[in-house]
């Protein structure tokens, strides 16, 4: 009785895998492998979707990612690295990192980037744009209190020691100079970006983030 089980188990296992697809192991009982990180559904890790032309669209929530996959919506581009496998009673299902439309949709194009904390530190790559350290916070070059404004032409990433430093001073009365121009970026991508805490594995391959 076994041994019927177990071989029934590895064939529905062997039926499933096909490529650019989800690959469910039905049987609950099944291990995942030493290196796969099993969670919920609502703790797994969000899902880039590309438009059938590889455009970067959205992040997902990883249950909106799985019913796509699982209704042919969407074929898997990348798998997520460390195996993140979400399991219900019946199944256990494995979590990817980018997943691709079948079918082509139209998005309107919005050239006005809007500015937030994650989109400025992806423009300055995370590094303090006075002195190149790892950028922990983020400054204003004009302070506000001498009529700066909030914006791409006047933020920079910034280390806490400059930022401490700098305060409420001009750059002309300390002597300082930016590493680079400050300009605002452009591209789709961008928009998606500034709505994002992280970008997860393979992302990048995706998102083009080139602020000239």
């Amino acid at each position: 009785m076994g041994t019927a089980v177990r071989e029934n188990s590895e064939y529905r296992q062997r039926v499933s895998r096909r490529p650019g697809r989800l690959e469910p192991v039905p049987d609950a009982r099944s291990e995942p492998s030493a290196r796969a990180r099993q969670v919920t559904l609502a703790a797994a890790p969000r899902v880039l979707l590309l438009n059938a032309s590889y455009e970067a669209l959205t992040a997902l929530p990883a249950r909106r990612a799985v019913v796509m996959l699982i209704g042919g919506k969407a074929d898997v581009v990348h798998d997520h690295p460390t195996e993140v496998v979400v399991r219900s009673v019946e199944t256990s299902v494995k979590v990817p990192s980018v997943i691709r439309l079948r079918e082509y949709v139209r998005i309107p194009y919005h050239a006005q980037i809007p500015m937030t904390r994650a989109a400025l530190m992806h423009r300055d790559s995370h590094r303090c744009g006075y002195c190149n350290a790892r950028a922990t916070t983020i400054d204003h070059v004009i302070p506000r209190s001498r009529g700066g404004a909030h914006g791409w032409e006047n933020c920079v990433a910034s280390c806490a020691p400059c930022n401490h430093r700098k305060a409420d001073k001009l750059l002309s009365e300390l002597g300082w100079e930016l590493r680079a121009p400050l300009v605002a970026p452009r591209g789709r991508t961008w928009r998606l970006v500034s709505q994002l805490r992280e970008i997860g594995p393979h992302w990048e391959d995706y998102l083009y983030l080139d602020a000239a």
